[in-house]
């Protein structure tokens, strides 16, 4: 069986989302995107905010989850990835812990320059599988700003 290796930085992280999705997933480190920023160049109104992306740039990374997934099942994700407007891409390169670096399928918005205020909703979703996976404490105190209640 051919597999693929996808990064997963989107709603995707959290394992009952991926595993309801693609239940023969199957988690096999944390990684970076390095030179690499998380945006949310698109805003969704079922979700009330704008959804995540990732875009090239230097100094910062993208934190995120890498699975084996059946190649097979890669139409499943890219189709639940598209209904929020991503497409895939295999333009990144994920590093792990050990500073191997893996070709990995990820997926972005095609299009969309503007900044969103990023759905608290899905971000909660997000933070949630970055939690569980066991992102760098650091990262997910990033992630978390975006779901709390912003100071006045």
């Amino acid at each position: 069986m051919s597999t693929t290796l996808y990064f997963a930085y989107t709603a995707h992280i959290a394992p009952e989302r991926l595993n309801a999705l693609i239940p023969e997933a199957q988690f096999q480190f944390i990684a970076h995107l390095p030179e690499t920023r998380l945006v949310f160049p698109v805003k969704d109104g079922e979700w009330d905010g704008g959804l995540p992306s990732v875009r090239p740039e230097p100094g910062n990374t993208v934190w995120g989850a890498v699975f084996e997934l059946p190649s097979a099942q890669l139409s499943t994700l890219h189709a639940a990835e598209q209904a929020e407007m991503r497409i895939p891409s295999e333009d990144f390169k994920a590093v792990d812990r050990e500073g191997r670096s893996h070709r990995v399928v990820t997926h972005v918005h095609a299009e969309g320059e503007d900044e969103h205020t990023p759905s608290r909703t899905y971000m909660e979703i997000v933070v949630s599988g970055a939690r569980h996976w066991g992102l760098p404490t650091g990262w997910v105190a990033g992630l978390e700003e975006y779901v709390e209640d912003p100071l006045f």
